[in-house]
């Protein structure tokens, strides 16, 4: 009697990434950004990691950067503790409906729960992390296709790389998530020579949504694995009718003047029982449609921000915990991407393969289309110059650099997030960038914990 293929395995990759904030504003694109997602989403995170959750956990060196830096975390223990209670409170007394007032205090609790978790880790949420830390990211999250030049691209990667493994050890086995996988096959030589072995990036365009070209590694020409994400398991969460708009779960965009979300999607009172509920119906749905999606074989690559579990979806641990239980329970293989690629049969390659991103549309726009141009000018213009000068440009411009090619300004513009922060980022950065070519010495205290790992050695080639 013969056998049907054997099943398929599923990767959950959780990109993690914040960019540099501390010290730069408050609420809600400043620094307080990164403490909101410190207490909705990494430490509820840990808690499923710790559990024994098989996730592949990348953690950008710029979020690192600031998880570390000396004081952030008692400033995330003063919001926690302080601002949002107080926050609650102003509008607990505005509420006119006691259902709502009841909700805005459940909810303070959880801000509260959060600070003693981060308490009861000696304020050391990186060390509490570091056993999960498998994949890490060029060292501010450039869109590195637009890079002028390969010393850049040098400089971006062996930062990052090396603050990864100054943090977590020598035992990265070289998974490097390329920031909003934007990838073009000219970087493959680079990332080889940095010592990545394996990377995601988005084909969906190439190959066509749900063909069974995203389950198989590519191995390109200069050496590292291409490892296709898989949109059709993906769009479940992300397109706008994903598991995140089901009704029961809390509304993101609808807030008291505060800013706090005491309604659920269809505008009842926030019931979190009620939410959870959803939450563990669409993780069987989940596992379900990827246990399906996976029985004819391949590897399936699911890969997330973790930001959106928690900061974005409220109810998104409660779901990544539910996926693994049933996981486990329908038998669906949920495996490490490293583990999993130790055994798997990539395939060459296509020679003509394009520049691609998971930006809409996935080329390079986002980062460099009309709306943006003048940041793309910037980053290019202080690139060029700080490459010119070489090592005498000094570590400040390299840092001031560095910041400066964040795609996260960009993003913030062209989607109108937190346009004015994206351009003020975007123009302090290159002005300092500027000041530091004409004065190498001085030093900027406003980077504080920035790329420490930093060198203008990288620039010698």
């Amino acid at each position: 009697m013969s056998r049907g293929p054997a099943p398929g395995r599923a990767a959950l990759v959780l990109h993690t990434h914040m960019p540099y904030v501390e010290g730069f504003g408050t609420w809600p694109f400043g620094e307080e950004w990164l403490w909101e997602a410190v207490a909705t989403s990494y430490l509820p995170l840990l808690d499923v990691l710790r559990a024994g959750a098989p996730v592949t956990l990348s953690l950008t060196p710029v979020l690192c950067d600031q998880l570390e830096a000396p004081g952030a975390l008692e400033r995330c223990l003063a919001f926690l503790r302080e601002l949002r209670p107080a926050s609650h409170a102003l509008d607990i007394e505005a509420a006119d409906d006691p259902a709502v007032a009841a909700e805005l205090e459940r909810a303070a609790g959880e801000y509260a729960r959060a600070a003693d978790a981060l308490d009861a880790l000696g304020g050391d949420l990186l060390g509490a992390l570091a056993p999960f830390a498998a994949w890490t990211s060029a060292a501010t999250h450039p869109v590195l296709p637009l890079l002028a030049t390969e010393a850049g691209v040098r400089l971006q990667l062996r930062a990052g790389i090396e603050a990864h493994r100054a943090r977590f050890g020598e035992a990265w086995e070289g998974g490097l998530w390329l920031p909003e996988c934007a990838h073009v096959p000219w970087l493959d030589p680079l990332l080889e020579e940095a010592g990545v072995h394996a990377t995601c990036v988005e084909l969906t365009d190439r190959f066509g949504a749900g063909a069974v070209e995203h389950l198989t590694p590519l191995r390109s020409a200069a050496g590292p694995l291409l490892v296709p994400v898989d949109r059709m398991v993906m769009d479940l969460v992300w397109r706008r009718a994903g598991y995140p708009s089901h009704p029961a779960y809390r509304d993101s965009n609808a807030m008291t003047q505060r800013r706090h979300h005491p309604w659920a999607n269809d505008g009842a009172v926030y019931d979190p029982a009620r939410a959870a509920e959803a939450a563990r119906e669409d993780a069987a749905d989940f596992v379900a449609r990827w246990q399906h999606r996976v029985a004819g074989g391949g590897l399936s690559v699911c890969a997330l921000d973790t930001e959106l579990l928690g900061h974005w979806w409220h109810e998104g641990p409660v779901w990544l915990a539910a996926v693994v239980e049933e996981a486990a329970r329908a038998g669906l293989e949920l495996v490490g991407l490293d583990q999993a690629l130790v055994g798997a049969d990539p395939v060459p390659a296509p020679d003509d393969l394009e520049v691609t991103t998971w930006g809409t549309p996935r080329d390079l726009s986002t980062w460099s289309g009309p709306a943006v141009a003048d940041l793309a000018w910037r980053a290019r213009d202080g690139e060029l110059r700080v490459v010119g000068a070489g090592p005498a440009a000094g570590e400040r411009a390299v840092r001031e650099l560095l910041a400066l090619q964040s795609s996260d300004w960009a993003f913030l513009v062209a989607w109108d997030m937190a346009a004015p922060y994206g351009h003020d980022r975007s123009h302090g950065h290159h002005a300092a960038l500027l000041a530091a070519l004409c004065a190498p010495g001085a030093v900027e205290p406003a980077l504080r914990n920035l790329a420490p790992h930093a060198s203008v050695a990288a620039l010698l080639g």
